[in-house]
């Protein structure tokens, strides 16, 4: 004012008064003089000082107001220096009135511009600064705005209930209220009295499209203003708008959701609002996700406030638990005094969580629910509490760690308090742990340091199922079932069954009356019948109970779990040929071809586990009827086509086992196809000229081009007993290419059968055949990759009889990689790859033979 003055321009015209400023700047930057530059950094100090907004409070009544609304402010209401109506108006010693805080910071900037205080407005220079209420104005200024407030009040009225409703109106309206409630808190109760929070909660329950996302932030914002009135507040609540806010957090609009987020958090300031707050209906998972969403931080902080404030109320914990927030929660049980403790196990152990909220509840309080187990009162939640977290596999690690175990065992092997539903969740917390193997195996299970496996703990087990409740006895068996099923523990597991005389406890179970001890029972039965085939046979037999597999697999009402385990059972166990015809029989024989010829068609490529696990049963099954030698049984495979059957059965890339089992089967019919399919007599050579070419080139030349190479016979199609006329070479061939040593060992077990008669004239055809079916470059890249073991012994054993036919012998003589495998059998191998590799060498004139004898074996004409 005092540049606009002493330049004789309107204060007001800032564009003007710039314009001179920058020709006063020039005209004194080309001035030597000392205080003329002096003047002009205090000038430039003045003029940077007019980008800082100084904070001072003045009433803005810029309504919008109507033709017939009360009169405009008097001039003398304006302060001079902010020209707003004055809230707090002062006077000057100059009689001149301004706005308190507005004086005051004219005052302060001349001090620190090194100025005499002056009256802005007379320019005259103050003695005093006291500043004097002007009681009179102030009373004039708060009557006209009481005048313009009730004015609009009456008109929010007005347009509020108005029908139709009027979009501009109500806009201009909410506006209004929101100011009034803001720069005049006093006259909210004249809001309130006149109906208006009323009004505006009705507005946004009103659900026609009229009312859009844009009027409903205004009439939420109006609301969060108001909120600070209690009477107001307590109006809102009985209207439902903590119904109406939670609604809005889906609004289409930003400052939709902001508004009604800032609206929670006024209520949640009161802890009777904060619980009314957390029980709306969708609420705490949709204030959850916005304060995640970090794409709007605003909103994202102003909704972290309010759930914070939520924390805080006792009776909203289980609310945001459920709603997965466990922070509370879990605070309370790792800090809390033991009552509280014992309070939140219980809400846990009855809340249904999912996998991630179980994962972060056991890593943050496993150890304090195990503490709890050794309280009385605590034993009950706890229990719950570990049962229901040890639903997640992945949580096994963790409360092994905690560690849970002896915890767990002293309370199943408890004798002096013998509840029931105790031990049921202690057993099935335990089950529940070890169904997964590697993470339990080598964790101590009692204070004495014994491991689940350990013998003391497997009779204790087995002790129990003789004494418990059917429900736990189900436990105990899933216990005995998990740690069987473990590669670590299976094999001391079932000795200590075994000799516990566990089998003949388990085997009652598989006429139980429920259901999942049958199948529990029948599963573990299955596990003991690949360990200990003979003990439990004999068992089974003792008991009258294998019958009972037959029919349990032969009865359609029973479960796929059972039918799958019983033809498992029956396929692992040893049978004698009378039992096998007995037994089983051949109407046996062809309900499982007819069952896995209908499986096969129907499993469209997707298979499920128990389907798996009954065509193993199935195809063990089939073994049985491969192991002898009588007519009835050729009889049966010949008509069944087993050979056909097993050969189908080699393409199931997901389960080797299944490739395994029909390899295996495939092994046995063909070497009994060996003894059984009669071979033709080789004809005694001629004598007399030319008797070589005539023996090479007429009669032994027919009589290979009808027989097979590998029985020096003609094989009939349906023998079923010759690999090469059902087309089995190629898929075991295949096999070789395998990833698992068992199913590679299977198959080149099933292929030496081939080779077995390697003394007879016709093995050089069958190595040819071999090649061609490309069988010979397939087991000798195969030999030079495997290290020492079963599969290098029953590669080197056909890689050694191969190399005794000369042609191949000179052909592979170059293959160095050959040479090295068979250097490091001979060095490294067992006892008969040794002797293999040593015999394969000396085909290679790599080594002299030992005593002459290494070419005592006849060679195959060439």
């Amino acid at each position: 004012m005092d540049l606009a003055r002493a330049l004789g321009i309107d204060p007001d015209d800032h564009t003007e008064l710039s314009n001179q400023v920058k020709l006063f700047k020039n005209d004194l930057l080309r001035s030597n003089s000392v205080s003329e530059r002096r003047i002009l950094v205090s000038l430039e100090r003045i003029l940077n000082d007019w980008s800082v907004e100084p904070n001072i409070v003045t009433r803005k009544l810029d309504f919008d107001l109507e033709d017939d609304a009360p009169i405009s402010p008097f001039k003398n209401f304006l302060c001079p220096l902010t020209k707003e109506v004055m809230k707090d108006p002062v006077v000057l010693e100059s009689s001149q009135t301004y706005e308190r805080t507005a004086i005051e910071y004219w005052f302060e900037r001349c001090i620190e511009d090194g100025r005499d205080p002056t009256c802005p407005v007379s320019g005259k220079v103050l003695k005093s600064l006291e500043l004097k209420p002007n009681i009179g104005l102030a009373g004039a200024i708060e009557e006209w705005i009481n005048r313009i407030v009730e004015y609009q009040v009456k008109s929010a009225v007005e347009h509020l209930t108005e029908e139709p409703l009027s979009i501009d109106h109500v806009e201009r309206t909410l506006d209004n209220i929101y100011k009034i409630s803001e720069e005049h808190p006093t006259s909210r109760y004249i809001v309130r009295n006149a109906g208006i929070v009323v009004l505006i909660v009705k507005l946004l329950t009103n659900s026609s499209k009229v009312v859009g996302s844009r009027l409903r932030s205004k009439a939420l914002m109006a609301l969060v203003s108001m909120a600070h009135d209690e009477e107001s507040r307590n109006i809102m609540l009985e209207g439902g708008v903590t119904r109406l806010a939670v609604h809005s957090l889906i609004g289409s609009s930003e400052k939709e959701r902001e508004y009604a987020v800032k609206l929670l958090l006024e209520f949640c300031s009161d802890e009777a609002c904060c619980i009314r707050v957390a029980l709306e209906k969708g609420a705490l998972v949709l204030l959850s996700s916005v304060a995640g969403n970090l794409e709007y931080p605003t909103l994202s902080n102003l909704a972290e406030d309010v759930l914070r404030q939520l924390e805080r109320v006792e009776d909203n914990v289980q609310l945001l638990a459920a709603a997965g927030r466990f922070e509370p929660l879990l605070s309370r049980l790792r800090d809390g005094p033991d009552g509280v403790k014992i309070e939140m196990a219980s809400l846990i152990g009855r809340m249904t969580l999912t996998n991630s909220s179980k994962e972060q509840i056991a890593r943050q309080s496993a150890g304090v629910l195990v503490e709890l187990l050794s309280k009385p009162e605590g034993r009950g939640p706890s229990l719950q509490a570990l049962y229901s977290l040890s639903g997640l596999d992945d949580n096994a690690a963790i409360l092994v760690e905690s560690p849970v175990f002896p915890s767990l065992i002293g309370v199943l092997f408890d004798d002096q308090d013998p509840s029931n539903e105790f031990r049921t969740l202690a057993a099935s917390t335990i089950a529940n742990i070890v169904s997964k193997p590697g993470r339990w195996e080598l964790a101590s299970a009692d204070r004495k340091g014994n491991s689940m496996q350990s013998e003391n703990i497997v009779v204790r087990l087995l002790e129990l199922l003789n004494c418990l409740s059917s429900q736990c006895q189900l436990s105990v068996l899933r216990i005995l079932y998990g740690i069987t099923s473990s590669p670590q523990a299976s094999e001391s597991v079932a000795l200590h069954i075994k000799t516990g005389d566990g089998f003949r406890t388990i085997i009652q179970f598989l006429e139980h009356p429920e259901v999942e001890l049958r199948i529990y029972a029948f599963k573990l039965t299955r596990l003991l019948s690949e360990l200990f085939s003979q003990d439990l046979g004999n068992e089974l037999r003792l008991s009258n109970k294998l019958t009972i597999l037959k029919e349990k697999l032969l009865d359609n009402q029973s479960t796929e779990d059972e039918r799958s385990a019983s033809g498992c059972i029956i396929a692992n166990l040893s049978l004698s040929g009378d039992e096998v015809k007995s037994l089983l029989g051949g109407d046996f024989l062809g309900w499982i071809v007819t069952t896995l010829k209908n499986q096969r068609r129907g499993s469209n490529g997707r298979i499920s586990q128990t389907a798996l696990s009954m065509l193993e049963g199935l195809l063990g099954l089939l073994l049985h009827f491969t192991r002898n030698l009588d007519e009835q049984s050729l009889t049966l495979v010949r008509e069944n086509s087993l050979m056909t059957i097993f050969c189908e059965q080699l393409d199931y890339p997901s389960n080797l086992k299944i490739r395994r089992l029909s390899a295996l089967g495939l092994k046995n019919l063909s070497e009994i196809g060996r003894s059984v399919i009669p071979k033709d007599s080789e004809p005694p050579p001629p004598n007399g000229f030319c008797s070589s070419l005539v023996f090479m080139c007429g009669r032994r030349n027919s009589t290979q081009n009808s027989s097979c190479p590998f029985h020096n016979s003609p094989c009939e199609e349906d023998s079923q007993l010759c690999l090469l006329k059902c087309n089995c070479i190629k898929p075991l061939n295949d096999l070789l290419h395998d990833n698992d040593t068992i199913v590679q060992v299977a198959a080149v077990e099933a292929l030496s059968t081939l080779l077995l008669d390697y003394t007879s004239n016709s093995f050089k055809r069958a190595v040819d055949e071999l090649e061609n079916l490309g069988v010979v470059d397939s087991v000798i890249n195969l030999f030079t990759e495997v290290r020492s073991g079963e599969l290098q012994e029953k590669t080197i054993w056909i890689v050694e009889k191969i190399l005794r036919v000369e042609n191949h012998t000179h052909k592979h003589s170059l293959n160095q990689a050959l040479v090295r495998g068979l250097i490091e059998a001979f060095k490294h191998g067992n006892t008969n790859a040794r002797r293999y590799a040593q015999e394969a060498l000396t085909h290679l004139k790599q080594i002299s033979g030992v005593s002459g004898k290494t070419s005592s074996q006849p060679r195959t004409r060439r």
